[in-house]
């Protein structure tokens, strides 16, 4: 696998996680880098039929346990069928959410046991590992008060107590994956945030983008 060809977006609901790495996705493809954006969970059919069970709002509790397996049996079928032949190919890999997604929230959000999914992670990835994370970083609150409006999925709704504890353990991941997480005040504007990005990329890649 080529240095940084899997870069993943990782941060609580209405960090604006999405909009920056659709942003990356535009910007390499411009100079005709050969680039897919994933979005987890989801990505296959199988991955999405997925999603829909995790997502739905539901009048049955889902245990948190049910939730983490899910999430890694999408992410599983996601890493088997494009992931991996695509890194194999040489093509560049954007992701809207990947493996940390789980330490934060089923591990932050639900309390689930980090070792436990750390090793459940390593086996529904095959041990395939992104490169380079762009974590944005903002208070729950501001996610809460740029989502007004919008719909919530069930994991969305469960309150501003969860995205805190989210938002806490996605701090812990920063600090012990500094060689590969870098972390972006999400206060910034779109623009400075996706020109910072750009350039985080562009200096860990220069041989292959200039």
């Amino acid at each position: 696998m080529t240095k940084n060809h899997f870069i993943t977006f990782e941060g609580i609901d209405g960090s604006g996680k999405s909009t920056q790495a659709k942003i990356l996705v535009e910007k390499l493809q411009s100079l005709n880098i050969e680039t897919l954006f994933l979005r987890e969970p989801g990505g296959t059919s199988i991955s999405e039929e997925i999603r829909s069970v995790l997502l739905n709002n539901r009048e049955d509790e889902m245990s948190s346990r049910s939730e983490a397996l899910l999430m890694c049996a999408s992410r599983a079928q996601l890493t088997k069928d494009i992931i991996s032949p695509a890194l194999k190919a040489g093509k560049w890999i954007i992701a809207d959410r990947y493996a940390d997604s789980t330490l934060a929230y089923q591990g932050g959000g639900r309390g689930l046991n980090l070792d436990w999914l750390i090793k459940l992670n390593q086996f529904a990835t095959y041990g395939i590992e992104p490169n380079l994370t762009f974590y944005i970083d903002i208070e729950p609150e501001v996610g809460f008060q740029r989502r007004k409006g919008l719909s919530s999925d069930r994991i969305e709704s469960a309150g501003l107590d969860f995205q805190n504890d989210i938002r806490q353990k996605y701090l812990e991941i920063v600090d012990n994956f500094g060689d590969r997480c870098v972390i972006i005040d999400g206060n910034l504007s779109v623009d400075e945030i996706s020109n910072y990005i750009w350039n985080v990329t562009r200096d860990r890649t220069l041989d292959e983008i200039i």
